[in-house]
């Protein structure tokens, strides 16, 4: 509960749409540490620029996807798209992760080998798990260094490209594209660093990026334009946005439509970075949340969450119980409540086309 209340704060601070009051005690912490966070950033990054921290160079194409903030901005459904279509044209992609929530600390952790899923969601984490179960055929694996992973997943795997998930900050491999991701609503939030803020690192740093990817939850026909923050004038800039797919019966994977809720009274909940958005994509496709549960990103569930849930759903005098995905993965040790409520899928879409995306990346490893 206090994790929840303190996840739920934090989103406050650093999306408020007025400044937090600095005189508020838990603002000055943070602050505080915001000021002992920065110059470690900055240096760190400095030893990298000038080459006293050295880059390892893996003898394949590596393609980083990252971001500059904490939290969702579609990192996961990037490296999926990706990866299916570098497997399309032909090359032998493998995916590489910290495996966030993982417990599992082998310095390689195969999560799938291409042909089997052979970790679960507590051993991996839920990305993990979720990229291999969606990008099917594709190596996934896990560590705390991926250099370790990336020699494992060429020299045992036959991987001739690596995709970084979430690797912008994480320089010590050579990639030969960083891409970042951003959303366009907010993407700097109240513009501090962790922790008064949500960015990792200065703004500066996207200097490094070789592509720029602008994220919207609706298609609004935007594109191209991305300047809104001054951004993108030295480095080309894509859109994308996440298209809700289709429903599926957690138990089961049967699929539905995405008519399916459609004036359905729907108890939903959310362990996401960004719940409140997956309940207003409910609402946009018809459905009525008439109750909604917040968790952190990430949060591993319990029995009582599900009892709490199980009321939330009477209570409202609920249809059905919803929530996305990725929190369908780390529902696996809870058979009797996934066959209870259904999951909503996305897919990440290219503006405006898939052809935008695939050339420039193509070209670049060519």
């Amino acid at each position: 509960m206090a994790l929840k209340k303190l996840a739920s704060r934090l989103r406050e601070i650093w999306y408020a749409e007025t400044a937090a009051s600095n005189l508020d005690p838990l603002i000055l912490i943070l602050s505080l540490l915001s000021l002992l966070y920065r110059p470690v950033v900055n240096l760190r990054n400095k030893m990298y620029d000038y080459g006293i921290l050295k880059q390892n160079r893996l003898p394949c194409k590596v393609i980083s996807i990252g971001n500059i903030t904490v939290g969702g901005t579609g990192k996961t459904p990037a490296v999926i798209m990706l990866a299916k279509l570098l497997k399309e044209k032909g090359y032998r992609p493998a995916v590489l992760s910290r495996g966030y929530g993982g417990k599992k600390k082998s310095a390689v952790n195969v999560v799938s080998d291409g042909s089997k899923i052979m970790m679960g969601h507590m051993e991996a984490g839920d990305e993990p798990i979720l990229i291999a179960k969606v990008a099917e055929g594709i190596p996934v694996l896990t560590g705390p260094k991926r250099i370790l992973t990336g020699r494992f997943a060429i020299d045992n795997l036959n991987a001739d490209i690596l995709i970084l998930d979430d690797a912008f900050q994480h320089r010590d491999i050579f990639r030969d594209i960083d891409i970042v991701i951003l959303n366009r609503e907010q993407p700097f939030g109240n513009g501090f660093l962790l922790p008064r803020g949500p960015l990792r690192e200065s703004l500066k740093s996207m200097k490094r990026a070789h592509f720029l990817i602008w994220k919207d939850n609706t298609d609004e026909g935007r594109y191209p334009k991305y300047k809104e923050h001054g951004i993108g004038l030295y480095l080309p800039v894509l859109s994308v946005y996440l298209k809700p797919k289709d429903i599926i019966q957690g138990k089961t994977g049967e699929v539905y439509s995405l008519d399916f809720i459609q004036r359905k009274k729907v108890c939903a909940f959310a362990g996401i970075a960004s719940p409140a958005a997956f309940s207003r994509t409910l609402e946009s496709l018809g459905g009525v949340v008439t109750s909604f549960i917040e968790f952190p990103d990430h949060y591993r569930f319990i029995e009582a969450d599900i009892s709490d849930i199980r009321k939330r759903y009477i209570d409202s005098s609920s249809e059905i119980i919803m929530t996305t995905e990725k929190d369908g993965v780390r529902l696996a040790d809870f058979p009797h409540f996934l066959k209870d409520i259904f999951l909503l899928r996305m897919e990440m879409v290219m503006l405006p086309s898939q052809e935008e995306f695939e050339a420039p990346i193509l070209e670049k490893i060519k």
